[in-house]
């Protein structure tokens, strides 16, 4: 019997028995379209963190001091005040690898605008800062050098800070807020970013001068951290390994002294986040996949059914000359049909039911094209691994026994 008749016979099959076969299939539509959703979800958010990491500075590379906790407890508080502005100078002039340098000091407090005030934190940073972070002026202009020489008391500010302290609508270009006391003058407003993959709202900041807060406000002359770039995202490693031997030397540490600093990339952080959320997405694949094992095991249940209710069928064709192989060719393209309109429908539906959590809940979502090859060769693999054992059943059935099966 060629394969054409057999495709015809299996089709003519599952067409009288149209709802048992949709309900056959169910469990295979779920599961399909569960695992395309899951991992466009997945794909989605990794996609997202990874490009707000890129926005904030995907070679962006952060010096702490060295202040370490072990069991709880923090270390010497000399070992917080291990970066100086020397440390700065020697990073702008010796490295290779970097494209910027910028101090950075904070400190917290309540800014105040009339009638209005805000709480939140003053960074004192460089120029060179807004190129680190990719910041940009949207109104107005930056502090320059002069200002930094002079420990100008001026400042650029977030979009928030200016919804908080400017509600009326008032130009805060010019403008003078409180900031612990003292005046501040706005010079510039900053372009709003929103909020991170963390839930940080990016546009809470004021940047101001760095002398202005280490002399005006906190009286320090360490620094709480340095920011910097690498030239490009992929000599990170090699900035990194450059600024730590400048640093080492800056410090006076021997080779068996360990470092009194502690340096970060934003590519450490954005791989651990893409590894956190590949084990999510891997994980709930998994447990969408289990429905593709259930709707194959509703496979396997429905061809033994129909194997035990066509038996006198399969002896009357194996009696006409219908080989094994044509019995076995007959129920497994009935499997495999099966599973195959099952996956089919299972991508469709899938799909669909990403673009609606992209469009009712704002998720972030990535579907991409192997998730859908991947979940179509599960389901077709599923089809003939469920279907065999059925097929291989009525394949040995005794046409003489078969025919006598009431």
């Amino acid at each position: 019997m060629n394969g054409t008749n057999l495709f015809k016979i299996a089709l003519r099959a599952l067409a009288n028995n149209k709802l048992r076969a949709f309900l056959t299939m169910l469990g295979i539509i779920i599961g399909v379209a569960s695992v395309i959703t899951m991992l466009a979800i997945g794909q989605g958010s990794k996609r997202s963190i990874q490009q707000q990491i890129s926005e904030m500075g995907s070679n962006m590379i952060m010096i702490y001091p060295g202040a370490e906790r072990r069991g709880g407890v923090r270390l010497d508080p000399s070992a917080m005040q291990t970066l100086k502005l020397t440390d700065v100078e020697s990073l702008r002039e010796e490295t290779r690898f970097v494209a910027g340098v910028s101090p950075y000091v904070s400190s917290s407090g309540q800014f105040i605008n009339g009638a209005n005030n805000y709480p939140g934190s003053m960074t004192g940073v460089s120029v060179e800062y807004l190129d680190i972070r990719q910041l940009s002026v949207d109104d107005g202009e930056m502090f320059t050098e002069e200002d930094i020489q002079a420990s100008a008391k001026v400042c650029v500010v977030g979009q928030t800070i200016v919804d908080n302290l400017f509600p009326d609508g008032s130009e805060p270009v010019g403008s003078v807020i409180r900031f612990n006391k003292i005046p501040f003058r706005i010079i510039g407003v900053l372009k709003a970013k929103g909020y991170n993959s963390m839930g940080q709202d990016q546009d809470a900041v004021v940047l101001a001068p760095y002398t202005t807060l280490m002399k005006r406000l906190l009286a320090v002359t360490y620094l709480q951290s340095i920011y910097a770039s690498a030239l490009t995202e992929d000599l990170t490693e090699e900035a990194i390994d450059e600024m730590t031997a400048i640093l080492r030397q800056n410090h006076k540490l021997k080779d068996t002294d360990a470092d009194d600093f502690n340096i970060r990339s934003q590519q450490e952080l954005s791989e651990t986040l893409s590894s956190t959320t590949d084990m999510m997405t891997t994980l709930l694949a998994c447990i969408a996949g289990i429905s593709l094992v259930v709707g194959g095991i509703g496979i396997m249940n429905i061809m033994y059914v129909s194997v035990t209710e066509r038996t006198r069928e399969i002896g009357l064709r194996m009696s006409v000359g219908a080989r094994g192989m044509d019995i076995l060719s007959q129920f497994l393209i009935e499997a495999i049909l099966i599973s195959i309109t099952g996956g089919l429908i299972g991508v469709i539906l899938g799909i669909g039911a990403s673009l609606a959590v992209n469009s009712l809940l704002n998720w972030p979502i990535f579907v991409q094209s192997w998730s859908v090859i991947i979940s179509f060769i599960v389901c077709t693999f599923t089809g003939v691994f469920f279907g065999w054992y059925p097929a291989r059943k009525a394949a040995d059935l005794d046409p003489i026994e078969a025919i006598r099966y009431e």
